[in-house]
């Protein structure tokens, strides 16, 4: 099974017109983009958004802010990263969204194995406080593009074994970090039978990620080749048009 959507879901005074739209186009879940920070702050808000989305079947995941260093050297900015992460659970839990994805930090001038250790610990706390307040999300790093940053797919794959945090498979990030889409390598590494997949067309260099880009049709025909077909997939398409490119996905998926 596989669900398809884009990452946005526009102002949230129009989230009735949106859901229904994409439940028409056929989407099945849109990640909400806190990436800049969390626009939906009180709980009667976020739940009717939930309601809504429940109504056109559209599953709600969270992407938490970009400005999150769970391996910084400054006690302050780590307190700071776990608030952010876990408002995003807070507001997820109202809204019934099932997961929120965040970027975990940088190594720093941290060993790797230090900077593992580390950011382990913390999700460690995150999974702690969100089983203490009862966030339901699921916390789930995601596979990072650039090679300046934690996230490499064997330091997530490590992280979701030691700590029972989820995970998020950034293929586009993938391709970006080895020059390479790795199918066969995560479907060995991640054996879970959910995935939560982020792809888009995405510029990079030798130190990988540059930028995301709009998504050649060949290169989510590789993708749509190369998914596992015994996994819950749910593919959230990060494109600069999310709902052109899932649009675009979903239409080639029901043509295979």
């Amino acid at each position: 099974m596989i669900k398809i959507g884009p990452a946005g879901m526009g102002p949230v005074k129009d989230a009735e017109k949106t859901f229904e739209e994409y439940h028409k186009i056929g989407f099945h879940v849109c990640e909400i983009p806190f990436t800049y920070g969390v626009f939906i702050k009180d709980q009667k808000t976020a739940e009717s958004v939930g309601k809504l989305a429940k109504k056109f079947d559209i599953e709600l995941t969270i992407h938490a802010p970009y400005w999150i260093n769970l391996n910084s050297t400054e006690k302050e900015k780590i307190e700071a990263s776990k608030k952010r992460i876990l408002d995003c659970c807070e507001v997820g839990t109202w809204l019934g969204a099932s997961r929120v994805i965040f970027h975990c930090g940088f190594y720093g001038k941290t060993t790797r194995e230090q900077t593992f250790e580390n950011i382990k610990q913390r999700v460690i706390e995150l999974k702690e406080e969100c089983k203490k307040k009862q966030y339901t999300p699921a916390l789930t790093p995601e596979i990072m593009g650039k090679i300046n940053v934690f996230g490499s797919i064997e330091e997530i794959h490590a992280l979701s074994e030691q700590t029972g945090c989820s995970f998020c498979i950034d293929f586009a990030h993938i391709l970006a970090r080895y020059k390479d889409y790795k199918f066969e390598e995560v479907k060995k590494l991640f054996q879970d039978k959910r995935w939560h997949v982020h792809f888009s067309g995405i510029e990079y260099g030798d130190k990988g990620e540059k930028h995301h880009k709009l998504t050649p049709e060949k290169e989510i025909r590789i993708l749509l080749d190369n998914l596992p077909k015994n996994k819950s997939i749910t593919l959230i398409n990060e494109s600069p048009n999310p709902p052109q490119d899932s649009l675009k996905t979903l239409n080639l998926f029901n043509r295979r």
